[in-house]
Formats: C-alpha cells, structure tokens, sequence
C-alpha cells in the first residue's frame, strides 16, 4: 500500500519564518579560520573553514585547563594538591624560555588552584607543564590523555602533543571544536568560568595580564587567546548579552590589532545579526497521519518539543519543513506515540528536527474490517502484501 510520507514544504501553516545561515555574502572576515556558534542550542551560525584542523597555539590551553577541572570533579585532583616545578618546566615555560610564563622557579610548589589561574588568566606554558607532570608523570602522557578525553566529549579533530600549544608537529584542533569546548566550559563548570574574566593574576612579585581582548566589551566573559609564529593570531571568546550567549573563534589574524579589531566586529554581528526563532508545539499545526488498518483511517499529530533554530536577520526566508514518518503507520496506535519527525531544513546546515507524536488512540481494525480493507485496495489497484493484509510488520 502506498502511504503519503513528506507532509508539508511550507512553513506559513505555523506562522514561522525559518532563518537561513550567514553566506559569505553577508559575512566575511580576514580571519583564515572563523566560527560563531549560539550557546543555547549548539547551531553554527556561521562557519569559515571552521571545520578544518588548525594550529590553536595557546587556546590549548582551554583543553589543559577542562581536563584539570575533570579530574578534580571525579576526585582524582584536589585544589589544595601541590606539585614541584622541575627544572624542565622552568626552563622550557619559565622565564629562560622567553615565552609565556606565570614565573615559576625550580622547586617552588605551587598549588592546583594557583596553577590554573597561571595557565587561564597568565598564559604560563610553565603552570601547563607543571600541571603535566605533577598529573601524568610526563607532558606527552598528559597531552595523550587530554586528546582521549576530548574524543570522548565528541571533539573528533583533537590532537595535541603538548599542554602549552608551543610548536608541536601535528598538534590541531578544529574551530567549530574549540567553540564546543568553550560551551562546555562553560556548561560544566559554571564554578571555575568566572576566573576567564579575572582581569589580572599576580603569582609572588609578578603580575601579568589577561590577553584577551574583548574583556573591555559589554558582556564578555572569557576565553582564550593564542599566538604563534605559524598560527598567526587567534581568540576563542564567549559574551552574554540579555540573556542571549555567543561565542567566536578566529585565527590566522596577522597582528594583535587585527585580532582585537576582527574580535570585536565578530561578536557584534554574533550578537546583533542574529536571531533566535522557536516553532512550538502550539504554533504549528500539522495535518493527520494516515494510519494503515486501523478503525480510524488518519490520527491527529502534534510536535512534541519546540525546535529552536537562529539565523541570520538579513538571511531570514522560506525553510523547507517537512513532517518524514518513521515507517508506514499501522495500527494499534497509541496516543503519545512517535510516529515521525517534523524537519527544518536550513541551507548549508543540518537539519534541526523533533519528534512528531500521535494525539490520538486508533484502535486495529477487526478481522472483517482488515477483509474489507483488503478487497478495497485490491479494487483501488494498491500495492499490498499478504503480510499487511494479516497485520505483520513490514
């Protein structure tokens, strides 16, 4: 038998405009590599070469930073532990090494606690390498640990050879990855985020400041910037404004001018570019499900959950909504019962879906109703198999 299967292509049933992602038409940025992704539900608004494996330089350090807060939340790590600098971790991110530092000195026994502000607010490659050794022995078993666990979270890109994100063959991660670790962060550890805002970290005499440069704009909170010679410059950002959260990832940016410049227009547009639209429940009305064999031959159906989708204002158009059934409807149905998905599709994105319930109990039809229904399609010339006739599954 031959069920209807695609239910609506429009949009104007439910009063809702779907938005469409921002083309390069829109948005363009110098930035080699650039993402802005809406907190609240995960979607990429918008995305230049985001997917691709990059150099993050000192926005490793995010990762180095999550994977200290894992462990202390599984009751492997304490605040409160302590761990000696070795002369390697002096020499390689202390001051000798010209590079950034929190100004560790051999011996000195800093806390977990005064480390990870030495790795989050000072950028010190001498507080990641401490951390390193004083957690797995050894910076490339920490950094192996690290790269496993962001596999586990889904960040498939990651591959760090390093804590510090100084010059490492093969040492990548992807900027849609770094903006999912910036939401997780945030999402997980709503406890340790605020010291990505702190301003400044002193450890004994010296006092370094935060790099990042949107710090000055209304709403930002945090992340990390990185820098290295083969990287250009890059920023992970994340800001708040009316209870709206966006982040940005950029990299490749020739100067730390450009970086700031670049941030600050990128977060603008993430935030006043973009719209949040939400098709509810109660805002869309879908038309009844044919049901195979049933005393009722449609069922009422309704959206389970809200679908939330944001895009671009000046992108705003006609989505492609359609309700894809499962698999043919039979009977017995039971009210609450999943019968499909209804699916927005957005140009050059994934499509955002939920589930499609039934609203209604339809009952099986007898055995001389099923005869019945069965001389009808053979009338009507229909397709059916013995199989269905009797009720078995398809």
């Amino acid at each position: 038998m031959k069920f209807w299967r695609g239910i609506i292509s429009a949009v104007a049933a439910f009063g809702f405009v779907a938005a469409l992602p921002a083309s390069a038409q829109l948005i363009d940025t110098p930035a080699e590599y650039a993402v802005i992704m809406d907190h609240d539900t995960g979607q990429i608004l918008y995305s230049k070469r985001g997917d691709e494996p990059m150099t993050p330089a000192s926005m490793t350090k995010m990762l180095t930073a999550f994977t200290v807060f894992e462990l202390i939340e599984r009751g492997e790590l304490s605040l409160t532990d302590r761990f000696t600098v070795s002369e390697d971790a002096w020499r390689r991110g202390g001051f000798p090494s010209g590079t950034s530092t929190m100004g560790l000195k051999p011996k000195d026994t800093p806390t977990v606690e005064e480390l990870l502000h030495g790795v989050i607010t000072m950028s010190g490659n001498d507080a990641c390498i401490v951390l390193a050794e004083g957690i797995s022995g050894s910076e490339p078993a920490f950094a192996a640990r690290m790269t496993q666990m962001a596999h586990e979270m889904g960040l498939s890109s990651v591959n760090f050879v390093n804590s510090t994100g100084l010059e490492g063959e093969g040492h990548v991660i992807s900027a849609i990855d770094l903006a999912k670790l910036a939401k997780m962060t945030i999402d997980r550890y709503p406890q340790y985020y605020p010291w990505y805002s702190l301003p400044s970290y002193t450890w004994r005499d010296y006092t370094q400041q935060n790099r990042n440069p949107l710090l000055e704009v209304a709403g930002a909170d945090g992340l990390k910037t990185g820098h290295l010679e083969s990287s250009g410059y890059g920023l992970t950002a994340s800001a708040m404004r009316d209870g709206v959260r966006r982040t940005i990832v950029i990299n490749g940016l020739p100067t730390m001018a450009a970086r700031a410049q670049e941030a600050e227009r990128l977060m603008r547009i993430a935030m006043q570019s973009f719209e949040l639209k939400t098709i509810g429940p109660e805002t869309v009305t879908l038309p009844d499900v044919p049901v195979w064999l049933g005393e009722q031959r449609t069922v009422p159906v309704s959206l389970a959950e809200p679908i939330k989708v944001v895009g671009h204002k000046a992108a705003f158009t006609k989505a492609t909504a359609e309700l894809v059934l499962d698999k043919t409807v039979k009977a017995p149905v039971k009210k609450g019962d999943k019968v499909g998905m209804f699916v927005v599709t957005l140009t050059g994105q994934d499509p955002v879906s939920a589930p499609v319930i039934a609203e209604a109990d339809v009952k099986k039809l007898g055995f001389v109703g099923m005869a019945i229904e069965g001389i009808s399609t053979m009338m009507r010339g229909d397709e059916t198999s013995e199989e269905e006739l009797k009720g078995g599954d398809e």
